[in-house]
């Protein structure tokens, strides 16, 4: 298999894994394993990667906009108060970008709330999810390459842990919990919006 039908074939999963609203394993450790069985270069193997999982995110976050606009109007105006304070001063929006550059917490969620707030920009926050993509990735699979680390032992510690499990339902709870959240009555945005109107 050449290389070029390798790398398709990581593009083809890593967009696959970040399309997965829920319960995907991390993409870290599915690029470690293509990174043992087809020895490609690191470099290549984590640029792949990171645009593999940029793409895939960028679409989630689509598909829950989608959502979003189908939701109840009362649901639809608190999204649109929490995406306006968000957006609203530019430290606010460096901000937003800096939590999908760095943010320790699995981007799943982060992406579905982004894409249920419609004044949060797409594009901007995938370009810097994509940069720090390209740091961490980098930084496990070079560390799993020096440490031989099999796919096998990443996945079983990974998918199979309760504590795994346990956070991404947590995760889950509090994407409802943030969707179900009046903000737009915590953050004065109806009044505002019914004196834009009169």
């Amino acid at each position: 298999m050449s290389t070029i039908e390798q790398i398709g074939i990581v593009v083809g999963v890593v967009f696959a894994v970040n399309l997965m609203p829920v319960f995907g394993p991390p993409t870290w450790a599915v690029l470690v394993y293509f990174g043992f069985r087809y020895e490609l270069p690191q470099p290549l193997l984590v640029l792949a990667g990171a645009s593999a999982s940029a793409a895939g995110r960028l679409l989630l976050a689509t598909v829950f906009r989608q959502i979003g606009y189908r939701l109840p109007r009362k649901r639809r105006t608190d999204l649109e108060a929490i995406g306006a304070t968000l957006t609203d001063k530019r430290r606010g929006r460096w901000g937003v970008l800096a939590l999908f550059l760095v943010s320790p917490l699995p981007s799943t969620q982060l992406f579905e709330a982004a894409g249920l707030t419609p004044q949060v920009r797409l594009l901007p926050i995938t370009a810097a999810f994509f940069c720090g993509r390209l740091v961490t990735y980098s930084i496990y699979v070079a560390g799993a390459s020096v440490a031989a680390t099999t796919l096998e032992s990443l996945l079983d510690d990974g998918l199979a842990s309760p504590w795994l499990i346990a956070l991404q339902l947590l995760l889950l709870a509090l994407l409802v919990a943030f969707v179900l959240t009046p903000w737009a009555k915590i953050l004065g945005y109806q009044r505002e919006a019914d004196e834009a109107s009169s």
